[in-house]
């Protein structure tokens, strides 16, 4: 009974405009309907509401409340991690592979991310399947990309490794069969641990309300550290314009660098009245 998000409908009257372009093509129709209707896309959000990044000292809350969870939040908790030291996406995540992986006993190691999986639904893949194996997104087939991880996540990613192991494939994140894990899992997961980590206040709050919010968190992150965008784009798989766009109010300091210049302006020294213009009031009274 509500409308739908702006970002929900222009998909899915793109994918219905295509349809029926495709019987158009199939001659089942002489034109596109839908050529025929006046309508103004909605607005839609192009950056990254601030209030959902959580700090690096919550992210660890969050990670350890996942730890406390269940045997599931357990084998969860590398994967939220890959979110938030990664910036990876779910759908890069849950098809991580051991070989993907460098992970040296010390210092910092590495992912090279060369597949995803997202969620398109049984009816939509090819094999029948909620999710299907592709390539990674905004990129060429077979075309891979490189990030460097921190030591936490690569003690996390050996520790998951050696307790759970791999599927035949080489995934290392399952579920007890052994598919792949889906976002009605995770999410629930998180949910609960959100619950369990913040306070009452922060829990309705949109604060890191998605595990995708990790990812905001990690690139929100990388900014605010001073890590060129460019190489914060290639790590996170953005383009530098889009990266910029999205996170224009995550990065902070520039605010108060703005304000500070203001200040300066406001404070300064009124300038020196010119000829003619000092007495004015009296000429006026005595006129």
């Amino acid at each position: 009974g509500k409308a739908a998000a702006g970002s929900t409908q222009r998909r899915k009257r793109s994918v219905f405009y295509n349809a029926l372009g495709y019987a158009v093509e199939q001659g089942h129709l002489t034109a596109n309907p839908v050529d025929r209707i006046q309508w103004t896309a909605p607005a839609v959000a192009q950056s990254v509401d601030r209030r959902v990044v959580v700090s690096p000292a919550q992210a660890r809350s969050l990670l350890a409340a996942v730890r406390g969870l269940s045997d599931r939040g357990q084998h969860l908790e590398s994967f939220y991690a890959c979110l938030y030291y990664a910036a990876l996406r779910p759908s890069e995540a849950v098809m991580l592979r051991e070989d993907d992986l460098h992970l040296p006993a010390k210092g910092w190691g590495r992912i090279v991310l060369a597949t995803s999986a997202s969620r398109a639904g049984t009816a939509w893949t090819d094999h029948g399947t909620s999710r299907q194996e592709r390539g990674l997104k905004h990129r060429a087939d077979n075309e891979t990309r490189t990030i460097p991880i921190p030591p936490d996540l690569v003690k996390l990613l050996r520790a998951h490794i050696k307790r759970y192991g791999t599927t035949p494939d080489g995934r290392i994140f399952q579920t007890t069969r052994g598919g792949i894990i889906q976002d009605s899992a995770y999410s629930a997961v998180w949910a609960e641990a959100r619950q369990q980590a913040l306070t009452p206040a922060q829990y309705r709050s949109p604060l890191g309300r998605r595990p995708y919010d990790l990812r905001h968190a990690a690139v929100s992150l990388w900014l605010n550290s001073g890590v060129p965008a460019t190489e914060v784009a290639r790590r996170a798989g953005h383009g530098v314009a889009v990266l910029l766009k999205i996170y224009a109010h995550c990065i902070d300091g520039q605010a108060d660098a703005a304000n500070n210049r203001i200040t300066d302006a406001l404070g300064a020294t009124e300038p020196e009245p010119g000829p003619g213009e000092e007495g004015d009031d009296d000429s006026e009274q005595a006129s």
